[in-house]
């Protein structure tokens, strides 16, 4: 597809096998259009790589970073799980939401944690509240190890950021979902990837091989969550979209499984 921004006449035209339509500029379905290629080449230019928290890259986009405040600030969860820890940034990130909440501990996941990350994260100020595990957060004894660092009538959130491909975030929510309070959710991350298969640096495979694709296939095959993007507190626009490295990665458990 192709996008024509006219800023003098106010309109954007679309051309999508030579069939041409033209919208106001200034529209949210011109936003929602415009926004799609921005992420797309923000990806590609590395605009992730820009940001950090507290000293730490955080590869985020920011407005998921945003929407998982307002999520944290509306459940307050007493645990927040994340696999992949990379350079810690997304741990400080969520343990400084749990300090202004006044309570909640993060637990974080990774194949190989660096020396450096370990003693800078654990020199933070903010270092009571986080706990890190090296291992493959698929394997049987990883998955035990964090499931014995939750305690009885805990609200836990989870966010799933290791290794990206299908099968892996598959084994991710099938090993994490379990843990995931009634009411709260699990994350699968960077979804995105199925949008970015001709961008420069993406890959074809990503149209099938992609935590989203993943995502979809468990919820229909569990029930008793709702895919949804998190449900925004405060809105004056006519705008109902997130702007996401995260697309069909939320998934909110609606009621506890019955155990047989």
């Amino acid at each position: 597809m192709k996008l024509i921004i006219d800023t003098g006449s106010g309109v954007l035209t679309t051309e999508d096998g030579g069939l041409y339509r033209d919208l106001p500029l200034y529209s949210r379905e011109a936003f929602e259009l415009i926004s799609r290629e921005w992420v797309r080449t923000g990806w590609a230019v590395d605009y992730y790589f820009t940001l950090s928290w507290a000293g730490r890259p955080i590869l985020q986009l920011p407005e998921d970073l945003i929407r998982l405040q307002e999520v944290v600030n509306t459940l307050q969860p007493d645990l927040i799980i994340e696999s992949g820890i990379y350079s810690g940034g997304s741990l400080l990130f969520h343990a400084t939401l749990c300090e202004a909440l006044g309570k909640g501990r993060v637990l974080g996941i990774d194949k190989h944690i660096d020396v450096d990350t370990r003693e800078t994260v654990g020199r933070h100020r903010l270092s009571h509240r986080i706990e890190m595990i090296e291992g493959d957060s698929i394997a049987p004894a990883t998955v035990e190890q964090v499931r014995s660092r939750v305690r009885e009538g805990e609200t836990v959130l989870v966010i799933l950021d290791s290794h990206h491909s299908k099968d892996h975030v598959a084994g991710e929510l099938d090993a994490y979902a379990p843990l995931v309070t009634v009411g709260s959710c699990i994350v699968a991350a960077d979804g995105i990837m199925r949008d970015l298969t001709d961008v420069p640096g993406g890959d074809p495979s990503w149209s099938h091989d992609n935590p989203a694709a993943a995502a979809l296939e468990f919820a229909a095959a569990h029930p008793e969550f709702e895919m949804r993007q998190p449900r925004w507190p405060f809105n004056r626009s006519n705008l109902e979209k997130n702007v996401t490295y995260w697309p069909d990665g939320w998934l909110w458990k609606m009621q506890a499984v019955e155990k047989t």
